[in-house]
């Protein structure tokens, strides 16, 4: 009779462990399939805040350090449409004639196909609850010229929320940055 006990206590205790072992194994798998999840729809985000940048400093020769002059800059800002055609009397095919036919929203330009695309969440870093993304902009001196420079930040406690604190403390997990403060780059850090 006791040895009937004692193999049901280990029967028991068995299936406990290997339970355990299962989810000791299984939570860093989870963490790192909903991290990448996340990360794609940030890095998302932050390609979506560079290229309105890149117009924004294409129109005003500067990046903007604000959210508000971005997304107002978005529901406001206009790019020409323009037909560009060989002029027909250049036999080497080098001038053109530029002839703007219409106007078009950044906004419309940029997002006009992405359904569901709401200009206002542009600043806010999925996942965390309204954190906005930290954004700045200035100038650099490169060489002897001053060059216009942005950079914008989705911290890792930010975007990964709500999951095991313990795994995002990795050092191996990084904040998803785009652009730079100190170089002339509009790369990501993911790139």
């Amino acid at each position: 009779m006791k040895v009937k006990i004692i193999q049901i206590v280990l029967f028991i205790a068995i299936v406990f462990l290997g339970y355990y072992l299962w989810e000791t194994i299984q939570t860093p798998v989870r963490f790192n399939k909903e991290k990448d999840r996340r990360s794609e729809i940030v890095i998302q985000n932050l390609k979506d805040i560079r290229s309105v940048q890149q117009i924004y400093k294409a129109l005003n020769d500067t990046f903007t350090p604000s959210f508000d002059t971005l997304i107002k800059f978005l529901k406001d800002g206009q790019i020409p449409v323009v037909n560009i055609i060989f002029d027909p009397t250049d036999t080497t095919l080098t001038k053109t004639i530029n002839d703007t036919v219409a106007w078009v929203t950044v906004a419309d330009s940029l997002f006009g196909r992405r359904k569901d695309f709401n200009i206002d969440d542009i600043q806010y870093i999925p996942f965390s609850g309204g954190v906005k993304f930290t954004m700045d902009a200035g100038k650099i001196n490169k060489g002897g010229v001053m060059v216009p420079v942005f950079v914008a930040i989705a911290k890792k406690e930010d975007y990964l929320k709500g999951l095991d604190k313990n795994l995002i403390r990795n050092p191996n997990i990084k904040d998803l940055i785009v652009g730079s403060m100190t170089e002339p780059t509009l790369d990501g850090n993911w790139e």
